[in-house]
């Protein structure tokens, strides 16, 4: 099977590829290495280096080659940004969007990823979270990603295209062996935020409010490991030969909260992690942690990586061996 893999060179992206091709899948990347990065994608994948603004250059790559399905990262991804600059993210993950899904109806590709958001539930009146709960995105970011999975409806009534939507929550770690994992310019996950103290590249780790309604304090949220999000995709992928479109939350099931990252942080580096508190972010709610019982339900998935600790491990060989990112 041959699929398309846009911002395939990205963080989640490039894990995904490199389980795809293990897979023994023919993976095309398409990515405009604005965010991604060359050296993360699989050496077996065929890298094509093009905007997905370019209708043409898109266009070209779909003459070149036959696709069965597509796994869709490529988009900006930054919560806080998106509500600053509204007009890029429309254009930047939503044109682009219908970019992607005109060249696959035209192509009569049937099979489609969508890399979606756990912002889209920005008033949970459960949590854990289910995918039934209301649909209530946190930002322009999630509202993009909104109109992506409303769109993928569409092509499904209209096309036929079959598709999955998976609602990560906060993915994190790196591949085990170190070779491949998170470098964004700005970076905004905490746990790599975290590791940074470690590195010395700044003095402290701000806690951005310590009295919410939580055992200590501080935001409880869901980390997902990016190897067991690419497994999901994987499964997605394959599940989608049945014909029936679905959704799925993707995350571990279990809260931490930013004072228990940053303690299993100072376990794993031994450095001490200085920290400082200030005030509350707008929109951060107290506690944010997924019900995936879905997706194991009806795809066998679960999680491999559920120790904090040794999520926190991965990501430390990653990011102490490649400090400066992919430039190191």
């Amino acid at each position: 099977m041959k699929v398309l893999v846009t911002g395939g060179a990205g963080y989640i992206g490039s894990h995904v590829v490199q389980l795809l091709t293990e897979r023994g899948y023919q993976v095309v990347v398409f990515d405009n290495l604005v965010k991604g990065n060359r050296g993360a994608v699989h050496p077996d994948a065929t890298l094509t280096v093009g905007d997905l603004h370019d209708r043409a250059a898109l266009a070209a790559v779909f003459e070149a080659h036959q696709f069965d399905g597509i796994l869709h990262f490529a988009s900006q991804i930054l919560v806080g940004e998106s509500m600053q600059r509204p007009f890029d993210y429309l254009r930047d993950n939503v044109y682009t969007f219908i970019n992607v899904l005109e060249r696959a109806s035209l192509a009569g590709v049937k099979r489609f990823i969508l890399s979606s958001t756990a912002n889209l539930y920005d008033a949970p009146k459960r949590v854990p979270i289910r995918e039934s709960e209301a649909l209530i995105p946190g930002s322009i970011y999630g509202e993009t990603k909104y109109m992506a999975e409303r769109l993928l409806a569409w092509m499904d009534r209209l096309y036929g295209v079959k598709y999955c939507c998976l609602r990560y929550f906060n993915a994190c770690g790196a591949h085990p062996d170190g070779h491949i994992g998170e470098a964004h310019d700005p970076e905004s996950h905490l746990i790599p935020l975290v590791l940074s103290v470690a590195l010395g590249q700044r003095p402290a780790i701000e806690i951005y409010g310590a009295d919410y309604d939580t055992p200590d304090g501080t935001c409880i949220r869901d980390y997902v490991h990016v190897l067991d999000l690419a497994r999901a995709h994987v499964l997605a992928l394959e599940a989608l030969a049945d014909g029936e479109s679905r959704v799925y939350n993707l995350g571990s099931g279990s809260g931490y909260s930013v004072r228990e990252v940053i303690e299993a942080a100072r376990a794993v580096t031994g450095h001490a992690i200085p920290t400082i508190e200030s005030p509350r972010r707008p929109g951060d709610l107290p506690v944010l942690v997924a019900d995936s019982d879905k997706i194991g339900r009806e795809l066998g998935w679960e999680t491999e990586y559920n120790n904090l600790k040794t999520i926190i491990q991965t990501a430390w060989n990653w990011h102490r061996r490649h400090p400066n990112g992919y430039d190191s």
